[in-house]
């Protein structure tokens, strides 16, 4: 095939906001694609830079300055504090990038950082023994681990008086995520973006034209992954094209690609020159050859655009860029060494999302499952499984750690497949290759012990999975293709062979009665007193339009509320469940319980305390997952 060479001076964008400890990773999968190309192409992070912008002295000082008469507490402290505050912010965030180490010792002694309401919750921990109350997280020894989860709590400390005092759509991660999320109509968010700018907005315009001067793009892609990036990518394009209006400005990414399928409102287009859906390569190919004069508007490819005051489609008959021909992602230009290791939750998965750098990779595209009901099966990125050979997998391990100088891997996967993992495992040990990885996968039969022997011998150091509703009749209906009992083998298979188990658990789904939640909640008790899971986190169900239940929800005895007429965002769909059961209430109580079971505590006691109101005693056996374990 003829490589033609493509003019174009393309700049990718992470927007605000996305994780603090390492880059997402959709820039860097097509920066080093469209560089394979030929093409001259660069990145940026500004939730990064917004972040790092924020909280420094300067800003710290211009948040003061825009505290109301009328106060949090945590203004109040903010503002009876403020030198220690100004003091600490530099040093503070220097230590959780892992720049100053040895500040450790100050910030566990509580002595240097003012500590505001998010320090309350240190009182809650009591020790037994009358001594540390966290020692159970942290023993003895951990100072490192302490001073960053206070650094963190600092942190949160002046997020939560910039969000009360400038801006109070302000979060970490879901950032004025509900002027998108599910939006049938693009009106809050164009109201939000014609309103008079916050400190916020202001400082990621400045980002924005930094970021401009530096590249001189004629091409900027901004990928937005979730709701909580879409207010930042708009203010990013309107930017753009307020003072640069020749720049063509695209979007993409996860929220496009589950929520603007239907996207009809030609403002959009103020923003941005196109839309494009679905896995980036194709697409953004046929759009820089249209832009170069090499193919007619008509040929582009799963690409929106306003053709006439009028919002149009063109799907395109093009194939899409085979997994193992995407090449290798690269991080260059990002700042490797700015990323922050916070440390918020004590969960120890979800310590692992949010501290320390990983490099993020893909074993496969799409999920080789592609069953469960409560999934977007029908869209590309699950529905189109497409895996690469084990020598191009570890070729790309290589690569990435040749760039960065780091040897963590989070395979972002929906599922990887047990095959793949094992020839993965086979071909880094081969190569003497010594990493540290962890990644999602099936509870499935496939994981034996030998094999995960094998991937723990090859670096795998946590995996996550889907046990979802603790319930076979559920589970069944969900089409898991797992059992309880099944999963219980696998998940002490895999803690056997010294792999931290994280459980995705879920309720709320069609038909669950309080029985069923009773029931769950005590296979989850066993689960963890038996050994097999450390971690775990409960999901309330979300209906999606694009999920089995939600293209046939007859089959799981709902009723979908009707959706408004929609020209912007569609993705969350209420239903009628005729149970009636008050799911909001058995979240709190399954969080309660969970939490203590994480810390080893109430595993013998009766389900039924964790709730509020009365429920029935749990129907399961007493000890149905020793049984499962000891019948394998």
């Amino acid at each position: 095939m003829t490589l033609h060479v493509l003019s174009a001076r393309v700049l990718s964008i992470v927007p605000p906001m996305t994780q603090l400890n390492t880059p997402y990773p959709a820039t860097a999968y097509l920066t080093g694609f469209l560089r394979s190309h030929g093409v001259h192409a660069v990145q940026e992070d500004l939730a990064l830079a917004l972040v790092l912008r924020l909280f420094s002295r300067a800003e710290l000082q211009a948040i003061h300055a825009a505290l109301p008469a009328k106060r949090t507490p945590a203004m109040d402290c903010f503002d009876r504090e403020l030198p220690r505050y100004l003091a600490a912010i530099e040093p503070a965030i220097a230590f959780l990038q892992g720049r100053d180490t040895s500040l450790a010792w100050r910030i566990a002694g509580r002595d240097f950082l003012p500590e505001g309401p998010r320090f309350a919750a240190l009182d809650e921990y009591v020790a037994p023994d009358g001594g540390d109350p966290l020692a159970w997280a942290f023993g003895a020894l951990g100072i490192q681990d302490r001073a960053r989860h206070f650094a963190t709590l600092f942190l949160n400390d002046i997020a939560d008086v910039l969000r009360d005092a400038v801006d109070s759509r302000f979060e970490f991660v879901r950032y004025a995520e509900s002027l998108a999320q599910s939006q049938a109509s693009f009106e809050p968010l164009a109201t939000a973006l014609a309103a008079p700018p916050t400190l916020v907005d202001t400082c990621l315009h400045e980002l924005t034209l930094a970021a401009l001067a530096r590249h001189e793009p004629t091409v900027v892609l901004i990928s937005a992954p979730f709701p909580g990036n879409v207010y930042g990518a708009f203010r990013i394009a309107q930017t753009i094209k307020a003072l640069h209006p020749n720049v063509v400005t695209v979007l993409g990414g996860g929220f496009a690609n589950t929520e603007l399928r239907e996207l009809a409102e030609p403002r959009v287009f103020d923003y941005f020159d196109h839309v494009c859906l679905d896995d980036g390569e194709r697409p953004l190919l046929a759009l820089l050859e249209h832009l170069d004069g090499q193919r007619p508007q008509e040929r582009l490819v799963r690409t929106f655009l306003r053709n006439g005051g009028k919002v149009a489609y063109i799907a395109g008959e093009e194939a899409d860029i085979p997994f193992d021909a995407v090449g290798t992602p690269t991080w260059d230009g990002l700042p490797l060494d700015r990323y922050l290791s916070v440390l918020d939750m004590l969960n120890p998965m979800h310590r692992l999302w949010s501290d320390g750098r990983w490099n993020k990779l893909t074993v496969a595209h799409g999920c080789y499952w592609k069953k469960c009901s409560f999934c977007d099966v029908s869209l590309d990125y699950i529905g189109r499984y497409d895996a690469a050979s084990a020598k191009t997998l570890v070729d790309r391990i290589e690569a990435v750690i040749q760039e960065t100088g780091q040897t963590g891997f989070h395979f972002v996967d929906e599922a990887a497949p047990p095959k793949v993992l094992g020839a993965l495992a086979a071909e880094l040990q081969q190569r003497n290759l010594a990493i540290s990885w962890w990644g999602n996968i099936r509870f499935e039969k496939s994981f034996t012990h030998e094999l995960c022997q094998q991937l723990a011998a090859s670096g795998c150091i946590a995996v996550s999975g889907g046990l979802e509703v603790a319930s076979d009749r559920l589970l069944a209906l969900m089409k898991k293709g797992v059992s309880v009992e099944q999963v219980a083998r696998v998940t002490h298979t895999f803690s056997e062979a010294g792999i931290l188990v994280h459980a995705y658990l879920m309720y709320g789904f069609p038909t669950q009665t309080v029985q069923d939640t009773v029931d769950a909640l005590d296979y989850v008790r066993q689960l963890f007193a038996a050994g097999c899971i450390q971690s775990g986190f409960w999901h309330r169900f979300a209906c999606s339009v694009h999920s089995p239940v939600g293209l046939h929800p007859d089959e799981y005895g709902i009723t979908l509320k009707p959706l408004p007429h929609t020209s912007f965002a569609k993705n969350d769909v209420r239903f009628i469940d005729p149970t009636g059961v008050d799911h909001d209430a058995m979240g709190r109580a399954l969080n309660k319980a969970l939490y203590n079971y994480m810390h080893g505590i109430g595993l013998d006691e009766d389900v039924r305390n964790w709730f509020e109101q009365r429920v029935p005693k749990a129907r399961v056996p007493r000890h149905f997952i020793e049984r499962a374990l000891q019948n394998r």
